[in-house]
């Protein structure tokens, strides 16, 4: 695949050196499961790949130090999606656009499973919708009907990580699958193409995912998927390589012009590369 401007939407810096894992609640990673900002660029050239969008850590909570210090530290390259805590005022939330930070992330499965559906919700999503940002959203299958409620109401632009589903055994007619199905029919969402090995039953091809990948395909259309990662690969029983996570593309966009625009065009025009 020709790889310019590639970018790779969904990646995690890990520097417990640097950027001590200080969140109470979270992923906290074995001391193998790391991944510095230079480590992450090394595997970037290794692979051709231009740019990427640096997902906050559970496990770092609220500090988005260490994304913010590797968007620093190579400018242009990186853009970002943190965890903020629902009182953050304006400036704060004025600082981190200004180093590059474009969403929010709602992790509602490892970090704060009642993130969109509290009281408090609607409000920080209409905050976060005045300022341009996305609302990026990891969710359990039980949890997506509900939740795609919430973000319908809001009208913020969305995320929806992952393949919108968690367990590929309950079939693409599971409520859940179907509620992410319909924010894309309606425009609200872009879905990722992330992390096949946290989402399969099967440690290589990832095929279980096929049917999937073909009804986002025409609930999202071309322009409504983009790619990511998950680089480090933690917190699974196998870890795969980069190219293993890059290799079902071909399969699931066999048009080269189909996959330049998930991989290159769509991700430059939601985030902004190349401004």
């Amino acid at each position: 695949m020709n790889s310019d401007r590639f970018v790779d939407c969904h990646a995690h810096i890990i520097d417990p050196v640097r950027f001590p894992l200080t969140g109470e609640r979270g992923y906290k990673p074995r001391p193998d499961e790391t991944g510095t900002r230079e480590e992450f660029c090394a595997a970037l050239d290794r692979h051709g790949v231009r740019n990427a969008v640096l997902v906050q850590l559970s496990g770092y909570g609220v500090d988005n130090a260490a994304i913010v210090d590797a968007m620093k530290s190579n400018p242009g390259r990186f853009k970002a999606i943190a965890v903020i805590d629902p009182g953050a005022s304006d400036r704060a939330l004025e600082d981190l656009a200004a180093a590059g930070v474009v969403g929010v992330r709602f992790n509602l499965v490892s970090y704060e499973r009642d993130a969109l559906t509290r009281h408090d919700a609607p409000r920080l999503l209409q905050r976060l919708k005045s300022l341009g940002r996305f609302a990026q959203v990891y969710a359990d299958d039980a949890q997506w009907p509900e939740v795609a409620a919430v973000l319908k109401a809001s009208g913020i632009r969305v995320l929806i990580d992952h393949f919108g589903v968690r367990d590929p055994v309950g079939g693409i007619g599971q409520k859940g699958f179907q509620a992410a199905l319909a924010l894309g029919r309606e425009g609200r969402a872009t879905v990722k193409f992330s992390s096949p090995f946290r989402v399969s039953r099967l440690s290589t091809g990832f095929d279980d995912l096929d049917p999937f990948v073909n009804e986002l395909l025409q609930a999202f259309g071309v322009d409504g998927c983009i790619w990511g990662s998950d680089w480090p690969f933690i917190n699974v029983p196998r870890r795969p390589s980069y190219a293993d996570v890059m290799a079902p593309l071909s399969r699931w966009l066999p048009n080269p012009d189909d996959r330049h625009r998930v991989l290159a065009r769509n991700p430059a025009r939601l985030f902004g590369f190349g401004d």
